[in-house]
């Protein structure tokens, strides 16, 4: 169904009269095109697409690629009307297309990594040295002996027979030191 602006007739003969005009580049000829036919490109527009937004960017595309191409379309029946649904047409399947195209490369992009919290990360790192602190002032508090085995084999990750051999004593003085050590930190770290 077509609105006609002016009688049944006129609106015939003056597509093609101001289409012609508008092929030789006279945009007042355009501009009464435009007028005369932008409602029923948009409400064609609206029920290809059913919104707004897109039926006015169809709109606007239709008549942009009709300025484009006002020298070479040849008018059906004499109106301009079918040759703009037409081009409004084209644009909705291949915007249509394009959107789908995009939807599936969208669905193939991988989801972003999780990553920490990185007030978690500097919580932990903050605790972590609180409770290094702690374990240091521990040790410190050893009897020397003691202290002496723990800062080697525990700390230093030597072995009992290397710290033994260092400290001039038996292994198994080492381990007895070493297990006192252990029970005493135990026991200072978890009153604290």
């Amino acid at each position: 169904m077509t609105i006609e602006l002016t009688g049944p007739g006129e609106s015939v003969r003056g597509d093609r009269d101001l289409w012609g005009r508008a092929a030789t580049g006279d945009e007042s000829a355009f501009t009464a095109l435009f007028e005369r036919h932008v409602q029923a490109v948009w409400n064609h527009a609206y029920r290809l697409t059913g919104s707004w937004a897109a039926a006015e960017d169809l709109t606007s595309n239709t008549f942009l690629i009709a300025w484009r191409k006002r020298r070479d379309v040849k008018l059906v029946r004499d109106s301009a009307l079918p040759w703009l649904y037409t081009v409004a047409g084209n644009l909705a399947r291949s915007e249509h297309r394009g959107a789908k195209r995009r939807l599936r490369l969208i669905r193939k992009i991988p989801d972003p990594p999780v990553v920490a919290d990185h007030a978690e990360a500097v919580a932990e790192q903050v605790d972590g040295e609180r409770r290094l602190r702690e374990v240091i002032d521990a040790v410190r508090a050893l009897p020397k002996s003691q202290r002496e085995v723990v800062e080697l084999c525990l700390l230093g990750d030597l072995s009992m027979a290397d710290a033994a051999a260092l400290l001039s004593v038996a292994e198994v003085t080492v381990r007895s030191h070493l297990s006192r050590a252990r029970a005493r930190l135990r026991t200072m770290l978890e009153e604290k």
